[in-house]
């Protein structure tokens, strides 16, 4: 859980949001919400001065006397330097290793910004019909990064 600045909440207020990493969810398939993660050193805004992840493990871990927050996550990466212009939406798609494998990496939660919502690029393809919710994030190529979720996700990043 964490807090997002929030307009509608007031001057100074906050709105709450929760990710979450759970191999099941109330009883069913597992949960693994995706969240826009800030990039270090980036002197830009809107969607170029963030990176878009999954949220695989929440976990925390010590070393020389502190305790360090930490998700470990599957990366989206951009697919083009601009928006799409049919959708004014950015395009991601997983980043993948030469072995077929999600690239992951381990990062702080200080870096977390919100929680973000991705929207299959379907293309000309038929969607299977059996093709469960929980596969969504592993069975399409590319994904629209979506600016129309709520009033916060569109001034964050566009």
């Amino acid at each position: 859980m964490f807090f997002a600045p929030s307009d509608q909440s007031g001057v100074g207020g906050m709105c709450r949001e929760i990710i979450h990493a759970t191999p099941s969810w109330q009883g069913g398939p597992g949960r693994y919400d995706c969240m826009y993660v800030a990039k270090g050193g980036v002197d830009t805004d809107g969607f170029r001065s963030l990176l878009v992840a999954r949220v695989r493990l929440f976990f925390s871990c010590a070393y020389n006397g502190h305790d360090y927050l930490c998700a470990l996550v599957d990366w989206f990466l951009p697919v083009a330097s601009e928006v799409c212009e049919l959708t004014g939406m950015w395009i991601v798609a997983p980043e993948i290793d030469n072995q077929g494998q999600h690239v992951q990496s381990v990062i702080s939660l200080d870096s977390i910004v919100r929680s973000a919502h991705l929207i299959a690029v379907y293309g000309n393809d038929i969607v299977p019909i059996d093709l469960h919710f929980s596969k969504t994030l592993d069975a399409f190529k590319a994904y629209y990064v979506n600016k129309y979720i709520d009033h916060h996700a569109h001034a964050l990043a566009f």
